[in-house]
């Protein structure tokens, strides 16, 4: 076999419509088209977008068809395209998605300033209807599966075990901690209960509920991850 080499030679300046070379379509859009067809989508999204538009016989040009330009917007969703220059490059590439828009060969494809236009004429509530109106004539077809998920919550208060928090600059436990603070404090011998009194005292701390005392944020940790908080409270203190 021999090796093709690409010819330098001028297109025609005429071509039929049935010498157009063209290979299958995406059977998913074919499919969809069909019931699209079947449903009278077309009318249902035309509905729904008339209050926004001008009347029939008033003058001036003619908006991108409503059929068209959710159909462009469902290829989108599908194929992931995020840009509506994107959809217009799409759409102007693929004979197959033409015929998913229905337009004709000699017809350009909406650009994507129409299609910016067209979105910000059409208020949200109307794309959510025809998108609504899309899953009800797949649904009805028995081809919409998917299932219901509840998430329950709830918002918990927990603090910090005392025992499981050390300072990070000298390592010392919240009782060691107290108990410098008390001797530094000029209280001889101080028991438990009087460096946590005297750790209440201390000016500057910011007082929760529910709390005997606070460690400095900026300089303590949790060791102990079982005795981690399971809300949302943080460390607190002056």
């Amino acid at each position: 076999m021999s090796m093709g080499r690409r010819p330098k030679s001028q297109s025609p300046l005429w071509i039929a419509h049935n010498e157009l070379a063209s290979g299958p379509g995406h059977r998913f859009y074919e499919t969809l088209n069909e019931l699209l067809r079947e449903a009278a989508f077309d009318r249902h999204a035309e509905a729904l977008c008339a209050p926004y538009y001008e009347a029939v016989h008033v003058p001036g040009r003619k908006s991108v068809a409503p059929g068209v330009y959710f159909r462009m917007h469902l290829v989108g969703f599908f194929e992931g395209i995020e840009s509506e220059r994107g959809l217009e490059w799409r759409f102007a590439d693929s004979l197959s998605l033409r015929h998913f828009l229905g337009l004709p060969l000699a017809q350009r494809v909406p650009d994507h300033s129409t299609l910016s236009r067209t979105r910000q004429r059409l208020p949200l509530a109307v794309h959510q209807a025809v998108f609504a109106l899309i899953l009800g004539i797949v649904e009805r077809k028995g081809l919409l599966k998917g299932r219901v998920l509840g998430v329950d919550s709830t918002y918990l208060r927990a603090d910090a075990s005392m025992k499981a928090i050390v300072r990070r600059d000298t390592k010392e436990s919240y009782t060691e901690f107290v108990t410098r603070l008390a001797t530094e404090a000029g209280v001889p011998n101080p028991t438990a209960e009087d460096a946590r009194r005297l750790d209440r005292k201390r000016t500057g701390i910011k007082k929760m509920p529910g709390t005997i005392a606070r460690a400095t944020a900026r300089n303590s940790t949790i060791s102990d991850s079982d005795s981690r908080p399971h809300g949302t409270d943080s460390v607190h203190a002056g």
